[in-house]
């Protein structure tokens, strides 16, 4: 009896305390193209997602917002599930790190490989830096250190811990390297994992003493399990492990590990392709198949990151493509885009411009114009039946040829990029076949019958073998093309080892569909996002709350930096202390500093202020160089809207007075000592 074919595949549970954008939301988005392709190849698909809840950034935050760390956590995950659902993303499982289940999984992990391997766990005092934001142990050393991934200042930590003995690891690891050389991929990822571990491993600490809102160490309650032993457990418990009768396996559990493929983004190798596999082999388990590292997806340039401002959300774009183009749209366009546009396991660059222009020129202008004509013609001159071929076509072979490629090849080496480009030119391949062929010239002929027969139904057939292929990357309109076609059911329980020409039944009864990707203007679709996106960005100024007008200071001739003093003979104009108290005002400190390309005014100033770093626009270059403001406290405005100069995004305005005739800005500042974040009140 042939075994039945299982595929189990994550993403990395996604930190509940900053909303998904498009980054995060472009791997997820691959992770379902994957599900739904090994479903139609016959596999049993687990697709594990969730959010990672507990650590030091989210117990600060909650206390800024004034509420508890579990209310903070309960309403973000919520954002995630609902974007899921938006996006149509059909994940199984869905793990937060604040169950029940979750927690009883990483205290089994533990005692686990205390009983497997009790010389692989100890106790001793860690001091070093260690950054909030990546949750990362970022050295060893008390001195001064910045995160490698996020750049911020790390925090000095002196405690107890409980440390993971990873330098025991290091020639195993790479003996897992040399035997697996597709465990982790692409293939340079796994050169850059190799010279890490081949440069010396230090010993981990897999707990935290200083903060209570983590899971407790077993029969140790003073100690909370660090984030990520704690987060890359999830991969384990969201499948049933610790729920056992045996206190280990539950039987999902048993079904589906080790998993096939934990799809992450690079900037997390180390965790995944060092700490996990040495976790699990202290632990005794078996090790996933396969760790896949893609690159950032770029926003002018530049990683999304919320401290940037250069954040691009996927809702807004969802929806008003569904407000624009038509209901369902909005989803095949972002997904269309993502995978068609980045070259898997590289550095992706995301452009609104760009979205729209191959929205229009591939989905617009070329599968919905394909399906169109071709639908339109069995209409008008087969009276809405498929009509019977005379013989083989000449694109025939051209198809059948393709699937191998495309279904075998591509898809399965996760290729997408290369897997759409060639479903695009059988695309091209059929309307240059129309164009030849010419139906709607010979369809009055009664003599080119037979002709036009052939004609159409191959078109109509290779349409149908297009729509299959490009399922997984088009789930909506594909099926939309799938029904008019006359076929039955889902096109998703399709099998595509199934898929071969001729499927397509003469005399099946077609419907013509309204458009299925009609073309937008790109300007209007454009401020529809933009204005959306601000929505998200200031909620509180969408709903009119604070930020949505409230009154500030005469601008310094951008809006970004703001005087102080009032003109001589200026208005007198009165506002209530409800009025000023809508204004946001908070210490900043000066993290960086650049001048922007042709503005003589404008400088990019990163700011810090208390809980993130802040791009900010500000009309200072007349009075200050770059780095004269490093390391300078300045008062900023936090709660306003983002607005867009030079084509770069201001996150908040810099307090200056005027000095002079010339009215020449001057930052206000502090002479006593006042950490980052404090209000100004």
């Amino acid at each position: 009896m042939e075994k039945p074919k299982k595929f189990y595949l994550t993403t990395p549970i996604y930190y509940a305390n900053s909303r998904p954008h498009a980054g995060s939301a472009y791997t997820t988005i691959v992770c379902d193209a994957i599900a739904r392709y090994k479903r139609m190849r016959g596999y049993e698909v687990a697709y594990l997602t969730g959010t990672d809840e507990h650590g030091v950034n989210i117990e600060r935050a909650a206390e800024k917002l004034g509420i508890s760390p579990a209310e903070l956590v309960d309403r973000n995950q919520k954002i995630f599930r609902d974007l899921w659902k938006l996006l149509g993303i059909q994940q199984t499982h869905f793990i937060r790190t604040t169950s029940t289940e979750h927690a009883r999984a990483v205290q089994t992990l533990v005692r686990r490989t205390l009983r497997r391997t009790p010389h692989a766990i100890y106790k001793a005092k860690y001091e070093g830096r260690y950054c909030i934001y990546d949750n990362l142990y970022v050295s060893d050393s008390p001195e001064p250190a910045n995160c490698q991934i996020c750049g911020r200042p790390a925090e000095l930590i002196s405690e107890e811990n409980y440390f993971f003995r990873l330098s025991a690891y290091q020639d195993k690891l790479l003996a897992l390297y040399r035997e697996r050389p597709d465990f982790v991929e692409p293939d340079f990822r796994l050169n850059e994992v190799k010279s890490f571990v081949e440069a010396g491993l230090k010993d981990v600490s897999i707990s935290r003493k200083s903060i209570k809102w983590g899971i407790p160490w077993p029969d140790d309650p003073e100690h909370v399990f660090y984030v990520w032993y704690d987060a890359l457990t999830s991969y384990m418990s969201g499948i049933g492990f610790g729920q056992g009768a045996d206190g280990d396996a539950g039987p999902e559990f048993k079904k589906f590990w080790p998993a096939d493929l934990h799809m992450i983004g690079k900037e997390i190798i180390r965790f995944h392709a060092v700490y996990w596999p040495a976790f699990l082999m202290a632990a005794e388990l078996p090790l996933p198949d396969k760790i896949f590292a893609h690159g950032w997806l770029l926003f002018e340039q530049e990683k999304m990151s919320k401290s940037k401002g250069n954040i691009a959300h996927p809702e807004p774009i969802v929806k008003a493509f569904d407000e624009i183009a038509g209901a369902n749209v909005g989803n095949d366009a972002l997904r269309y885009y993502l995978l068609r546009e980045v070259v898997f396991g590289q550095d992706g660059n995301f452009s609104r411009e760009a979205l729209i222009t191959r929205y229009n020129a591939d989905l617009a202008n070329g599968l919905g114009n394909l399906a169109s004509r071709v639908l339109a013609m069995i209409e008008s001159y087969f009276e809405s039946r498929v009509p019977e071929p005379t013989s083989d076509s000449s694109i025939t072979k051209f198809v059948s040829s393709s699937l191998e490629s495309i279904a075998r090849e591509h898809y399965d080496r996760y290729r997408f990029s290369a897997a759409v480009r060639d479903v695009w030119r059988l695309i091209a391949q059929v309307d240059a076949y129309l164009v030849q062929e010419q139906p709607w010239k010979i369809a009055g002929d009664p003599v080119h019958r037979p002709r036009l027969r052939e004609v159409l139904y191959s078109a109509a057939e290779a349409l149908r073998i297009i729509a299959a292929l490009a399922h997984p990357v088009l789930p909506d309109a594909t099926q939309q093309i799938w029904r008019c076609l006359g076929q039955p059911g889902r096109l998703a329980d399709l099998q595509l080892d199934s898929l071969a020409w001729g499927g397509l039944k003469a005399g099946t009864r077609i419907t013509k569909p309204d458009a299925v990707f009609p073309r937008v203007e790109v300007e209007e679709l454009s401020e529809r996002i933009e204005a959306m996106e601000n929505d998200i960005r200031n909620p509180a100024a969408a709903a009119g709350g604070p930020g949505a007008g409230a009154p500030t200071a005469a601008p310094a001739g951008t809006g970004s930096a703001a005087t102080t003093a009032a003109a001589p003979g200026a208005g007198n104009a009165k506002i209530t202390i409800d009025d000023f108290a809508k204004v946001e005002l908070r210490v900043g400190v000066v993290k960086s500093a650049e001048r922007i390309p042709n503005a003589d005014k404008l400088l990019k100033v990163f700011v810090d202020i208390g809980d993130e770093v802040r791009q900010v626009l500000a009309g200072i270059a007349m009075a200050y160089a770059p780095e004269d403001l490093v390391g300078r406290k300045v008062v900023v405005v936090t709660n306003l809207a983002p607005r867009k100069m030079r084509g770069q995004e201001s996150n908040g305005m810099l307090l200056a007075a005027s000095a002079g005739a010339d009215g020449k800005p001057v930052l206000c500042t502090f002479a006593e000592e006042i950490a980052p974040g404090s209000k100004v009140k």
